[in-house]
């Protein structure tokens, strides 16, 4: 199956990315998607997608970080396949294209946080060769 990955350069682009990403950030709302790709841009987010007859099926958000444990990192903060393309390559295929594109970029690590709820997304990661290294701890200040 024919595929092409790249990264999202314009406001059409981000749009057309929505539908997959809602899938994985189900609360936000298009407008909400658009303020917030925007006010990370800013800080370095991008999106990546996948391609596959003219339909978007893949997708990710991710930022160069610099850590003082690990050094500099591409840090995948949204990793997500069209729930009716899973199993087809394509989730694999962006993967491999992130983890090269961090190599291209002299990162010396890659790393990403994944929900607990997440089994079928851990399995895959473990597929891929990666492997847990510590706990994501949160507290929200929003009631």
């Amino acid at each position: 199956m024919a595929m092409e990955i790249r990264i999202a350069n314009s406001a059409e682009e981000i749009e057309r990315t929505f539908p997959i990403m809602k899938q994985l950030r189900e609360k936000l709302s298009l407008e909400q998607y658009a303020e917030r790709v925007a006010l990370q841009h800013a800080e370095g987010y991008q999106i990546a997608f996948v391609e596959s007859d003219k339909k978007i099926v893949a997708v990710a958000g991710f930022r160069f970080l610099n850590m003082l444990f690990s050094g500099k990192t591409l840090y995948v903060d949204d990793l997500v396949t069209d729930e009716t393309q899973r199993s087809h390559g394509f989730g694999e295929a962006l993967l491999k294209w992130l983890i090269d594109f961090a190599k291209e970029n002299d990162c010396q690590t890659f790393s990403l946080d994944s929900g607990v709820q997440r089994k079928r997304a851990h399995r895959f990661y473990f597929v891929q060769g990666m492997y847990v290294t510590s706990f994501h701890f949160e507290l929200s200040l929003v009631q």
